[in-house]
């Protein structure tokens, strides 16, 4: 069974559930690159909201829209999940 990210099954107390320090200071900065490379994405897709896009370009800006959504809740996920399993 898949563990999900947003609630771990138990704190980090053992060494096998925790991150190394290391490893996790490296994927706090790649999540922030991550965050960096998105809100381009968030605000060029605002902006393009705002020209009144027609058929099939409204769709394809509320397909980006939502893949958007889900790559920040995911990427949200991912360092609430380093924040539980890490003292870094």
């Amino acid at each position: 069974m898949e563990q999900s990210l947003n609630k771990p099954s138990k704190p980090a107390n053992d060494a096998f559930d925790a991150i190394p320090a290391d490893v996790a200071i490296e994927i706090r900065k790649m999540a922030h690159e991550l965050s960096n490379a998105l809100e381009i994405i968030v605000q060029t897709s605002y902006l393009l909201g705002t020209v009144g896009l027609k058929d099939p370009g409204s769709e394809w800006l509320r397909m980006l829209d939502n893949g958007v959504n889900k790559a920040l809740d995911i990427n949200l996920s991912l360092r609430n999940y380093v924040k539980a399993h890490s003292e870094a």
